[in-house]
């Protein structure tokens, strides 16, 4: 879509992702063009949610290890890094008057300018990027995050975007408590410009980003803390 331009095929048979106890502390494989596992890292099915942090509160993402596993092995590897230097999000579009609260197309609205997403880049210094092939792609839903084209350059879904074809790599989605978090920095101020002809709102100050590990497991603090 035209909607996601850069700032500046192959399919997936059979599955590499087995079950481990603790999903980011995976055991390891040997990779390389001539073994079958697409990374030397195992995921635990199920349990994949890191957070990205940024200054504005942590996002909390379920990563897709069985549709989408090059990516979750790249956001896996910038895990282990600790750090994510060079990652940051740059352009920020809320809702405006064309996506309800709940994500939904307004009838009769446009479709954008603003196209309800925050986007950026998960280009790492220091560590080198390869394309990632395209992956099953799900429909493009509030929270979902996907790449733009073969990355490094992601965005944040705020809406159902079911006008979008389906082109993108769709690897995680947003914990729904966390979408808060996103559409606040979609308010952030940003300034106009326009790329490929597509007037694009960019933040004033970009947000670094880095991912971190998730206490494990997630899911069952979170359930505990509303009980």
């Amino acid at each position: 879509m035209v909607e996601l331009v850069t700032h500046g095929r192959h399919g997936v048979r059979g599955c590499w992702l087995k079950k481990q106890k603790y999903s980011f502390y995976p055991d390891r494989r040997d990779s390389g063009e001539h073994v079958m596992w697409t990374s030397g890292l195992i995921f635990g099915k199920g349990e994949g949610i890191v957070g990205l942090q940024t200054e504005y509160g942590v996002l909390h993402i379920e990563l897709f290890p069985d549709c989408a596993p090059h990516s979750v092995a790249y956001i896996l590897e910038l895990l282990r890094l600790r750090h994510c230097v060079g990652c940051q999000l740059y352009r920020a579009e809320s809702r405006g008057t064309s996506w309800d609260s709940q994500g939904n197309h307004i009838k009769s609205a446009p479709f954008g300018p603003p196209f309800a997403l925050i986007q950026g880049t998960l280009a790492a210094h220091g560590t080198m990027f390869k394309e990632i092939p395209t992956e099953e792609c799900p429909q493009i839903r509030r929270g979902s995050v996907a790449w733009v084209g073969s990355g490094p350059e992601f965005f944040i879904s705020l809406a159902n975007h079911n006008e979008w074809s389906q082109t993108y790599t769709v690897f995680g989605s947003l914990l729904p408590e966390d979408l808060e978090i996103a559409e606040k920095i979609a308010q952030l101020p940003t300034k106009l410009e326009v790329w490929s002809n597509i007037d694009v709102s960019v933040l004033d100050e970009p947000i670094r980003l880095r991912f971190i590990r998730v206490p494990f497991p997630h899911k069952q603090n979170t359930e505990s803390s509303q009980s």
